[in-house]
């Protein structure tokens, strides 16, 4: 006989289809949100594609200032399937921001034994701009909060269920298996983007958290000794290749540094009230990350998440919810890589290991105002529990027409996104696939800070929608790439030159 689906998981599955919808709804085709490629994404696809012919998936990429390879190798997957298109690239970040909002849910369960606030968490993941908008495009960066939120779930219900199981049950039980995955999706997370090196901070503060709050001690460090053992295990390449190329592991990163700045004290004051300020104030002024200028939290849901601090700390001063300490610590140490930076602040890309906790305080202070509602007015839910249904259907129905309205008219079609994201480069590639593979064509590239093979990044999106980033497959296809005046020393009859700018 079937078992009866619950509430929840009801719930849950609705949560989880508004994910997909927007994660995946209108990701392709003329009028795709986004539209265009920037050369970043291509340069993935690029390095992608080109391990697919040669068979060699690299754990670093080194080029464009250096990037992990694990999301670079799954795109290849999906290049295999998809052919050599923006979809191909953006249909992994989609699928791992749908499965971050399952993680988010099943994590604040886990932590608070809580499935209302997992829901709505998970409902506020699923419906954020913020993260909406890095699941749509291909960036490694948005694994990081994929990874940290499911390694944090598994090993936190690897040390609950050892508190909640006799001794000698403790043999038989998985608890170890859950700790040996946590481990591995833990280390996994170091493939994905720099700012995750600075999360062994959190998982030394939860270590602290439970031993100091649990009678079984051991157990604990039997969990977390598991942890470290298959944290390692799956790090152990990806350190290995730092080993052998020191120059790499820092990379990009120590340029952007403010210990290069004049100032670096007052930038890091600055930085940190930008930050702080991103979430309801003012965020990202970049139009590929953010709708520019606007906060990173529709209103409502920052009032929540303001609310969900102020009782994350009244908890804390009552020492009646000690779990707060994670949220609060994980906010801080993933705010660590993005205030000593002092490119584009606020910065939402850099903050993406920020969003989990921000969401899950939203979802326990939403969770805490309905509750302070209902207390306050004893026997208003019993006598009117259809008109406050209603009006929560009704909260949802707005901030879920919101969403769509906000991501796909407003900020979809505005001109400012099209060109953030190059259209005009895609539309080049297009054109150029369509000539005769007998005509010449040269794309002449504008020079730029960063350089791929001798050609500028730009040629990195013209290169993956033609499928020509290697020079045989340029010499296959009549279609080189110049420098600003070596067309001049081109004069064969016929060859049509394209201008990237």
């Amino acid at each position: 006989m079937l078992r009866k689906i619950s509430k929840q998981t009801y719930l849950l599955l609705i949560i989880l289809i508004i994910a997909s919808f927007f994660r995946l709804y209108n990701l392709s085709g003329t009028n795709s949100a986004p539209p265009g490629l920037y050369p970043d994404e291509a340069i993935n696809g690029n390095n992608a594609s080109e391990a697919l012919n040669t068979g060699e998936f690299k754990v670093f990429y080194p080029e464009n200032n250096g990037r992990e390879g694990l999301f670079i190798n799954i795109q290849a997957v999906s290049i295999k399937i998809f052919g050599n298109t923006p979809l191909a690239l953006r249909l992994p970040s989609a699928i791992i921001g749908i499965l971050t909002v399952l993680g988010i849910y099943l994590f604040c369960a886990a932590l608070f034994n809580n499935a209302s606030i997992g829901l709505l968490s998970a409902f506020f993941t699923a419906i954020s701009f913020w993260h909406i908008n890095f699941s749509r495009i291909g960036f490694r960066a948005i694994m990081a909060p994929f990874f940290l939120v499911w390694a944090l779930y598994l090993l936190i219900s690897a040390i609950k269920r050892n508190d909640t199981v006799n001794k000698s049950l403790n043999a038989d039980h998985p608890s170890w298996l859950l700790a040996a995955f946590g481990g591995l999706a833990y280390g996994a997370g170091f493939y994905t983007y720099i700012a995750y090196r600075a999360t062994p901070l959190l998982i030394l503060i939860i270590f602290l958290v439970y031993w100091f709050k649990n009678n079984r001690r051991q157990e604990v460090l039997e969990v977390f000794r598991i942890f470290a053992l298959f944290t390692f295990i799956a790090i152990l390449p990806l350190a290995a290749y730092f080993v052998q190329n020191p120059q790499d592991f820092i990379g990009h990163a120590s340029q952007l540094s403010i210990s290069n700045s004049a100032s670096p004290l007052k930038d890091l004051g600055g930085n940190i009230l930008k930050t702080a300020g991103m979430f309801n104030f003012s965020g990202d002024t970049n139009w590929r990350h953010n709708f520019s200028g606007k906060p990173e939290l529709y209103w409502p849901v920052g009032i929540t998440f303001l609310f969900g601090i102020f009782y994350g700390l009244k908890n804390l001063l009552q020492k009646t919810n000690r779990e707060f300490i994670l949220l609060f610590s994980w906010i801080i140490i993933a705010a660590i890589p993005v205030v000593i930076s002092n490119e584009g602040m606020p910065h939402a890309l850099r903050s993406i290991l920020m969003i989990p906790p921000v969401f899950i305080l939203a979802g326990a202070g939403a969770f805490k105002m309905y509750e302070l509602l209902i207390n306050k007015i004893p026997g208003f839910y019993h006598r009117h529990d259809k008109l406050v249904k209603n009006a929560f259907i009704l909260i949802c129905a707005l901030l879920i027409t919101q969403a769509y309205n906000y991501y796909f008219v407003q900020w979809g079609n505005n001109p400012n996104v099209e060109y953030g994201f190059r259209q005009s480069y895609v539309d080049i590639g297009e054109m150029l696939n369509t000539l005769p593979k007998e005509t010449m064509k040269y794309v002449v590239v504008e020079k730029s800070d960063v350089m791929v093979r001798g050609i500028p990044m730009p040629a990195q999106t013209v290169m993956f929608i033609t499928d020509t980033f290697t020079i045989k497959k340029q010499a296959e296809k009549n279609i080189h790439y110049l420098l600003p005046g070596q067309e001049k020393d081109r004069s064969e009859n016929n060859a049509l030159f394209f201008y990237l700018k």
